[in-house]
């Protein structure tokens, strides 16, 4: 699953492949942006942590990771 996180004052967004399903990811931010967390933290597939405060969230995107073909075929 590709997640997008935008932070406030942050050039940038984060994004991450993970593991998760879109209904366990959404439930994390439920749950972060209820205060019932202090931080949203997210794991990527290759093992590393993502902490990121709720008070700087800005938006989370949660959709589909892109396929990448090789080699040569009709599109």
């Amino acid at each position: 699953m590709e997640v997008k996180i935008g932070v406030q004052h942050a050039p940038r967004e984060i994004v991450l492949e993970s593991a998760l399903s879109a209904e366990e990811v959404e439930r994390l931010v439920s749950d972060a942006l209820s205060g019932k967390t202090q931080l949203l933290s997210l794991q990527d597939e290759k093992g590393r942590k993502i902490l990121v405060p709720t008070e700087r969230l800005s938006y989370v995107e949660i959709g589909e990771p892109t396929v990448r073909k090789v080699g040569f075929g009709t599109l």
